[in-house]
């Protein structure tokens, strides 16, 4: 039976995992993380959370809030969504400011997987602070998806996004697709977009739709961070004038390593090796995470999405159904690698919501990342 202090520590941690989750897309390469104060009888005197890489922690900015508040946090309890740091970076350890402040326990849900920045609870039990961890630890995980895949896996986390009729048609045997979805739908997608370091589309896609692949009509609490829109494009052959080239994001060109890009001076290219049925995926993931990407929006079309499928590149999958039929047309999936019933790739739903008159489901493969497991 749950007693009222696990209660409320649960209570707390959810709150957290929520506050951690207004930062998404704002804290890489750091992980988003959220964190709820309690005074000794249980009341929160402070919340924070983690805005932007090398900005203050989720726990200093609780500390902070508390403190402008006249909340004396002696005594009390700091609910953290991920164990704290013990190293100096960009930020003094958090162990050390929470003990500083005086608390007298603190309760975390998963553990920091990282050499670096590990290592706090052991220094907070150290201070003679109460410490525990796991509380409420696969729901705070899957807010951190993907940077505990980037620290687990070393590429980033990969969310395949796509729109289809209820018959899986992800446009008309013309070709045409706008709009499939609704406009609650479309919007959705600007959240995802938001919430990605980078946004990647293929060669085809370019040419069909000239997709701008920037955020719009965002609002909240931290202030959007474009995502890097990324373009697979073979043999370059992306146009001096494509939308995905102005100034209001940053773009990267992936080609291939002999294709000829003197039409395009002054682009962030990028050459890739060439794995027989287009550019290496995971040469791809390489490169990106070599610049401090840790989340993929993955909006291609169906060639592209079969071929980080056939990668096993795909972490997470959101589709957006319209309730529409069409009985022709390219489907949502290509060709993945997959021949037989038996080598289906199988998901788990984890989300299902009505978004208008579409449905919004969201899956992820049953081998997806979770929790690191306490030492």
């Amino acid at each position: 039976m749950a007693t009222r202090e696990s209660t409320v520590e649960a209570d707390a941690m959810r709150r957290a995992v929520a506050l951690a989750a207004r930062a998404l897309g704002s804290t890489s390469p750091n992980p988003v993380v959220g964190c709820v104060l309690l005074d000794a009888e249980g009341r929160t005197v402070g919340e924070g959370w983690h805005r932007r890489a090398g900005g203050p922690h989720a726990e200093v900015e609780a500390l902070r809030d508390a403190a402008a508040s006249g909340h004396d946090v002696r005594g009390g309890t700091a609910v953290v969504t991920l164990e704290p740091c013990n190293h100096t970076g960009r930020t003094g350890p958090c162990a050390q400011a929470l003990a500083d402040a005086g608390v007298a326990r603190v309760v975390y849900a998963v553990a920091d997987p990282t050499p670096t920045a590990g290592g706090g609870a052991a220094a907070l039990a150290a201070a003679g602070i109460d410490t525990e961890g796991g509380l409420l630890a696969d729901e705070a995980a899957a807010g951190n998806a993907a940077w505990l895949t980037a620290v687990l896996r070393r590429r980033p986390f990969v969310l395949w996004k796509y729109a289809a009729t209820l018959d899986g048609r992800s446009a008309a045997a013309d070709g045409t697709s706008r709009w499939i979805t609704s406009a609650a739908a479309r919007a959705d997608v600007h959240r995802l977009r938001a919430e990605a370091d980078a946004v990647v589309v293929g060669a085809g896609t370019l040419r069909a739709d000239d997709p701008h692949l920037a955020v719009r009509g965002r609002d909240g609490d931290v202030p959007v961070t474009q995502p890097l829109r990324v373009v697979l494009d073979t043999h370059a052959s992306v146009k001096p004038g494509a939308r995905v080239l102005d100034d209001a994001a940053p773009t990267l060109i992936a080609v291939g390593e002999h294709a000829d890009t003197r039409h395009l001076p002054g682009v962030d290219v990028v050459r890739l090796p060439h794995d027989g049925t287009g550019l290496d995926v995971h040469a791809l993931l390489t490169e990106l995470y070599g610049r401090g990407i840790r989340s993929v929006l993955l909006e291609g079309g169906p060639a592209l999405a079969g071929s980080f499928v056939a990668a096993g590149a795909v972490d997470r999958v959101v589709g957006y159904l319209a309730p529409a039929l069409l009985g022709a047309g390219p489907t949502a999936l290509g060709d993945a690698g997959i021949g037989t019933i038996a080598r289906a790739l199988r998901l788990d739903v984890t989300d299902v919501a009505r978004l208008g008159p579409d449905l919004r489901i969201t899956a992820t493969p049953t081998a997806s990342i979770t929790a690191p497991e306490e030492n």
